[in-house]
């Protein structure tokens, strides 16, 4: 009995050697976090050098020195100029290279600057040629507003260049109902942002009026307003300057019929008519080279922007967020120093792509390889206040030690039934 217990310790003492190795030592007790999630109120990138952690880094979705809540800038060419924003990005929308941040990942009020996630969820999904009645609720939306009526007059299309160009908070939720309900469309803005590795991004509106529990980050914008730039109707959206937008118009011969108490033409829907809108975004036909995307504003949320100009053949993002004043010349500024910086500067972090869709295996029995985590992965799920094992970063190792030690019990009867062969099953 004492040589088989001695057996089983040393399989099982093997095999968590070998556990060790392949999966990696478990974090002890107390141990510090991993490298690149301590938060750094400066940082500086040598000229040239390659930036340790670009892509997911150790837990920052971008890179390690995306981590921090202080600016973080190229070396070796002067320095971004100054903002009164509490966050920003300036990034190069072609490469995904970021070319200087403040506080990136810091989560804000984005305010309407979330309608850029209402756009790029819904423009794929809804055809933007059919007809919209909005309902009451959507008419009366608390706001900027385009001023729409219940009556079938609006095309998505329509409604669209109303959220991107003036801002419609009553638009959007028009959109959300085409799209089947409002809870049904932010369920749909969420997984966009999961998928668009927005880890920031909390949608509780469709139009990003303040509500308990919405919040982005100036890197998610950046993502958002990335993959926004991708979609040919977005493009065109945000860069119209003047559009027309329908507007009821009632027939004065039905008028005379409704005042004389004769309502059998007076029910039916009102001729439309136009009226013009002009985009907000100021530095359209301003700033050389504006393709425009996003600002937005509320009391709690202060001013926040997302711009994108193209010069050249590249293409520049600035967004910023929780700017107490005007912001416009100060954004400028930054697209300045983002087109001077781009190629020349070392980048302090990547827009990161897409997150892979899963691939669903040929056979219900056949089991998926999953990469093998690290601290860094147990680490980004414990930054984002998430529980590793509820998030799947842990259930890799739990399911390779349990198969491992599967195994050391299997050598361990395999030993013992060698030496005792007389045994009886049961």
């Amino acid at each position: 009995m004492g040589t088989n217990l001695r057996a089983l310790a040393a399989t099982v003492t093997t095999v968590g050697m070998l556990t060790t190795v392949l999966l990696g030592a478990p974090p002890a007790a107390g141990a510090p976090a991993a490298p690149g999630l301590a938060p750094r109120e400066t940082g500086t990138a040598a000229a040239g050098a390659t930036v340790a952690g670009i892509g997911r880094g150790n837990g920052t979705v971008g890179g390690d020195l995306l981590a921090g809540h202080g600016i973080v800038r190229p070396a070796g060419i002067n320095p971004p100029p100054k903002t009164e924003a509490s966050a920003y990005v300036v990034a190069d929308a072609d490469t995904g290279a970021v070319l200087a941040a403040k506080d990136p990942h810091g989560h804000y009020l984005p305010a309407s600057t979330l309608k850029t996630l209402t756009a790029v969820t819904l423009i794929p999904r809804l055809d933007k040629n059919r007809k919209i009645k909005p309902s009451e609720e959507a008419c009366n939306v608390e706001g900027s507003a385009v001023g729409i009526v219940p009556e079938p007059i609006y095309k998505v299309d329509d409604l669209m260049r109303a959220l991107l160009m003036v801002s419609g908070n009553d638009a959007a939720v028009a959109l959300a109902e085409a799209n089947g309900g409002v809870k049904k469309t932010l369920t749909d803005m969420n997984k966009e942002a999961r998928k668009l590795q927005a880890y920031d991004t909390v949608a509780k509106t469709p139009n990003g009026l303040d509500a308990p529990g919405q919040r982005s980050s100036a890197y998610d914008l950046a993502l958002i307003a990335r993959a926004g730039l991708a979609i040919p109707d977005f493009r065109e959206y945000i860069s119209t300057k003047v559009a027309k937008f329908p507007a009821p118009k009632e027939d004065p011969k039905k008028k005379k019929k409704k005042k004389r108490g004769d309502d059998s033409e007076a029910s039916e829907s009102p001729a439309p008519a136009y009226y013009e809108m002009a985009n907000h975004n100021r530095l359209l036909g301003r700033y050389k080279g504006m393709l425009g995307v996003k600002n937005g504003w509320t009391s709690k949320a202060l001013g926040s922007f997302v711009g994108a100009a193209r010069r050249d053949g590249h293409t520049i993002l600035v967004v910023i967020m929780h700017h107490p004043g005007g912001f416009w010349d100060e954004v400028a500024k930054l697209l300045d120093w983002g087109f001077a910086a781009r190629g020349k500067a070392a980048p302090v972090g990547q827009l990161v792509g897409p997150a892979p869709d899963p691939k669903p295996s040929s056979s219900p029995l056949a089991v998926r390889p999953s990469p093998t985590p690290g601290a860094a992965d147990v680490g980004a799920a414990k930054a984002r206040g998430e529980d590793p094992a509820s998030t799947g970063a842990a259930t890799p190792l739990l399911i390779g030690g349990g198969v491992l030690v599967l195994l050391a019990l299997g050598a361990y009867g395999l030993r013992r039934r060698r030496r005792t062969p007389g045994d009886a099953a049961g």
